[in-house]
């Protein structure tokens, strides 16, 4: 296969509503969740940087506000990967598996782009 061949068929996956999919349901996850955490970590630096009397009171020994909303960072980071990685698992994976695979039996010549919307086989 020469490189127009090779260029043609990922073309034909990039333009495919199966890459579009993929690409939609990453965003629509990761979008939202990136946006969240990052107001959060704002409202964080923002009243640590403002509100020194709200992040000093103390809810219990020397345990504070600022203390709990800061291991709430770590906290919201482990839940947020843990998040994403069943996403991943559960959404992103068999899908991009199913793209790659289209691929490489388009690439070989055994009528893998049925899947990236050519219709019928080679």
């Amino acid at each position: 296969m020469n490189e127009d061949d090779t260029a043609a068929v990922y073309q034909r996956a990039y333009d495919s509503k199966e890459f579009h999919e993929l690409r939609r349901r990453l965003a629509s996850f990761v979008l939202p969740i990136s946006a969240a955490f990052l107001l959060w970590y704002v409202l964080y630096v923002l009243l640590a940087t403002y509100a020194h009397d709200f992040m000093s009171h103390k809810l219990f020994g020397n345990i504070n506000v600022a203390l709990v909303l800061g291991l709430g960072q770590f906290v919201t980071t482990f839940a947020i990967t843990w998040a994403y990685v069943r996403f991943a698992n559960r959404t992103i994976d068999p899908m991009a598996t199913d793209l790659r695979q289209s691929i490489e039996a388009d690439l070989k010549g055994d009528g893998g782009d049925v899947a990236l919307g050519k219709g019928e086989p080679k």
